[in-house]
């Protein structure tokens, strides 16, 4: 990996960077990457878990990454329509006070677009920038001179990123895949992305730039097997330059995100390459549709979640009305990939629009823990909130058929603060139930933490349900 500094003078320097300091490794070090490495290794146990934000910044990109221990890699920044604004709000309302890693993929405009707002930022009013990525090939552009300016006033390490190096981020393993040397295609910056797979565990995240066909053809020739990814974030926001037919076989992934414009000029993602996720049974997700969308991995599994219940049938997806990018609002899980939807497709976006086998058909229809839903979470109460708990409070209900007996299940938030259903508490098909965070006498209808201060964090927390077993049910998050 080479270190560079003064618009791109070039200090070799081989190895990994590591978080504290972002200090090259001696050779040696490295974790190989590639088809000659020989035996893989044996996956470990995954510890904690790991965020992947894809932003919505329209036509354009933005994926935020939070490691177990806090860690923060930021790849690309949005559009230079809006200096990155959309992207800094995200950073700020999700408090997040410094950027361990920030990453270009390549250096247009619509991918760097924030990269000066957001260096001035952290540098100036926040904790700082630990180090800035990029694949080296410039610009012409006044938004390619104004990052660089930045990156030079405010001295952050730059590094000339290829293939083979790797990124240090604490459990998670994140490889660079590319861009090649030398550089393909004359230097074509698309076809020369970073390319990054991050893997937590079982499960791994395909990040590919603006790759295109002939860059897709060099990674498949040289990673095969090794492409394969729980999630795939769809080249060139969709166009059918990208994910082509041999290279979707080689990662396989169980989703794909696109970010671009609903009403993208490039028309993306085009008709084309959605038939090709279609072929493939692939869901898909799209900012325009589907907003801000978070994904959670636990090391075994992959939590999706969203902020617009939308269609995931590729050949559906323009059906949903559009989410204008900057919008707030809390995600909520849709499904799981290695693991059971929180409703069994039951209308609130975990459907596809494939064709389910019988056995999910049964087991959603019998399961009737499969129709409680969060129907309301009341954090900020009126007034004080430590002077009316009672009006802080979260609304559970049962959409199905059937009662649910709640005897023993457990609320909690992120900070384990823990409340317990009742024994012989019971909720009616179609009835609701209101958890209140202060004291009173329970009912059919209201419920009582017994709580002597506030739950439920304003800025954002996320409501966990256990059945008796201790079995996570349902994980509703807000903003």
């Amino acid at each position: 990996m080479k270190r560079t500094g003064d618009a791109f003078k070039v200090l070799l320097i081989v190895g990994v960077v590591f978080l504290a300091g972002c200090i090259a490794a001696v050779p040696g070090e490295q974790v190989p990457t590639g088809p000659d490495t020989g035996d893989q290794p044996t996956v470990e146990a995954a510890n904690g878990t790991v965020e992947v934000h894809y932003i919505n910044v329209g036509q354009s990109v933005s994926t935020l990454v939070v490691g177990p221990e806090g860690e923060t890699m930021l790849v690309d920044t949005g559009h230079y329509n809006d200096d990155g604004e959309y992207v800094l709000e995200y950073l700020q309302r999700h408090d997040i006070t410094r950027i361990d890693h920030l990453v270009t993929s390549h250096n247009d405009a619509d991918h760097i677009g924030g990269n000066a707002a957001i260096i001035d930022y952290y540098e100036t009013e926040a904790e700082g920038i630990g180090a800035v990525y990029d694949p080296g090939i410039a610009a012409s552009t006044q938004t390619y001179a104004e990052y660089l300016d930045a990156v030079e006033e405010h001295d952050v390490t730059l590094y000339e990123t290829r293939e083979g190096d790797t990124i240090s981020f604490g459990a998670v393993d994140v490889d660079v895949l590319g861009p090649p040397e030398p550089y393909l295609e004359n230097e074509a910056r698309n076809e020369n992305s970073i390319v990054l797979k991050l893997t937590h565990g079982e499960t791994s995240f395909l990040l590919s730039g603006d790759a295109e066909d002939d860059q897709e053809e060099y990674l498949i020739d040289t990673y095969g097997a090794e492409l394969q990814s729980t999630v795939l974030k769809a080249g060139h926001h969709g166009s059918s330059s990208s994910s082509s037919e041999p290279f979707l076989d080689a990662v396989a992934p169980q989703a794909v995100v696109v970010s671009s414009a609903y009403d993208s000029r490039y028309g993306h993602p085009t008709e084309e390459v959605l038939r090709r996720f279609a072929d493939r049974s692939i869901p898909t997700y799209w900012t325009a549709t589907h907003g801000n969308i978070v994904l959670v991995s636990d090391g075994n599994g992959v939590s999706i979640r969203t902020q617009r219940d939308a269609p995931t049938d590729p050949l559906s997806i323009r059906d949903a009305e559009p989410i204008e990018p900057g919008t707030s609002g809390e995600v909520v899980e849709r499904t799981r990939l290695g693991g059971d939807p929180v409703d069994g497709g039951s209308g609130d976006g975990t459907d596809d629009g494939g064709d389910d086998t019988d056995d999910e058909n049964e087991t959603a229809s019998t399961d009737p823990a499969a129709a409680l839903e969060v129907a309301t979470i009341n954090a900020d109460a009126e007034g004080d909130d430590q002077e009316n708990l009672n009006d802080e409070y979260v609304v559970f209900e049962n959409t199905g058929d059937e009662p649910i007996d709640l005897s023993g299940w457990t609320v909690e938030d992120e900070a384990a603060h823990s409340y317990e259903f009742p024994q012989g508490f019971t909720l009616d098909a179609g009835a609701s139930a209101t958890l209140r965070t202060g004291s009173g006498t329970d009912t059919d209808t209201e419920l009582y933490w017994g709580a002597g201060s506030p739950i439920w964090n304003n800025a954002g927390d996320t409501v966990i349900l256990s059945n008796a077993d201790g079995e996570h049910v349902l994980e509703v998050s807000y903003e």
